[in-house]
C-alpha cells in the first residue's frame, strides 16, 4: 500500500507560475471560472450560479488534503501571485494500486498559451518523485481536443474509449482515458526464451 502523508503543502514553481495552495480568497477566482460556460463545457458539472458553490468546493479540497486523499493547486503567474488562472490536483487515490487521477481547469483567458502543459509537468513530476505514484490518469471529453493534445505532448497514451459511461444533463457521454506511468520506476528485466 502506498503511504500518502503531506506535512507540510507542496508549492511549486516553474519558470511563469507558481502552484499554490487554494484558500478561502480564491473564491472569487474559482466562481470567475467555474461559472465560464467555455470552462465548464468539458467538466460534465453545470457552471457555477453562486460563489458560495467556490467557497464550498475550497472547503471540499481542504478536508481531502487533510485526510491525504488529495492535493490540489492553485494556479498564479509569478507577477500576481495572489490571483488564481487555474486549478490542478491530484485526486482518486487508489494507494493500494499506486494510481490517482489528474484534473485540472484553467481561466478561459489563458488559454492556447501553454500554461497547463507547463503547469501538469511540474506537478506530475512532484506525483512521480515525491509522492512516488507508479501511474496517473486523466479522464477527458473525446470531443476537448485541446486537453487530450496537453495530455499526449506530456507523454500520456491513450488507454481507454468508454461509450456513454458517463450521465450528464439527460445525456450518455462517452470518456477518453489517458494515463502515464512513472518514468522513475525501473522496468523489470525482460525475459528472453530461447531453446531448451
Amino acid at each position: 500500500m502506498l503511504e500518502v502523508k503531506f506535512t507540510q503543502f507542496p508549492t511549486l514553481q516553474t519558470p511563469r507560475l507558481l502552484l499554490r495552495e487554494i484558500t478561502p480568497l480564491d473564491a472569487p477566482a474559482i466562481f470567475k471560472m467555474r461559472s465560464d460556460e467555455h470552462v465548464m463545457r468539458y467538466i460534465g458539472k453545470l457552471p457555477m450560479q453562486d460563489i458560495n458553490e467556490a467557497k464550498e468546493l475550497i472547503e471540499t479540497y481542504r478536508k481531502a488534503y487533510e485526510k491525504n486523499e488529495s492535493v490540489n493547486w492553485a494556479i498564479c503567474l509569478h507577477d500576481q501571485p495572489d490571483w488564481q488562472i487555474g486549478t490542478l490536483g491530484f485526486w482518486r487515490m487508489d494507494k493500494a494500486n499506486h494510481r490517482c487521477e489528474l484534473g485540472y481547469t484553467l481561466q478561459y483567458d489563458y488559454w492556447r498559451q501553454g500554461i497547463m502543459s507547463e503547469a501538469i509537468a511540474a506537478a506530475m513530476e512532484y506525483c512521480f518523485k515525491v509522492m512516488d505514484f507508479h501511474s496517473v490518469e486523466a479522464n477527458t471529453d473525446p470531443d476537448n481536443a485541446g486537453s487530450g493534445g496537453v495530455l499526449e505532448k506530456l507523454g500520456f497514451v491513450q488507454e481507454a474509449y468508454f461509450r456513454e459511461n458517463f450521465y450528464f444533463e439527460g445525456q450518455f457521454l462517452d470518456s477518453r482515458i489517458y494515463s502515464k506511468i512513472n518514468p522513475y520506476h525501473s522496468k523489470p528485466p525482460e525475459v528472453i526464451y530461447g531453446p531448451d
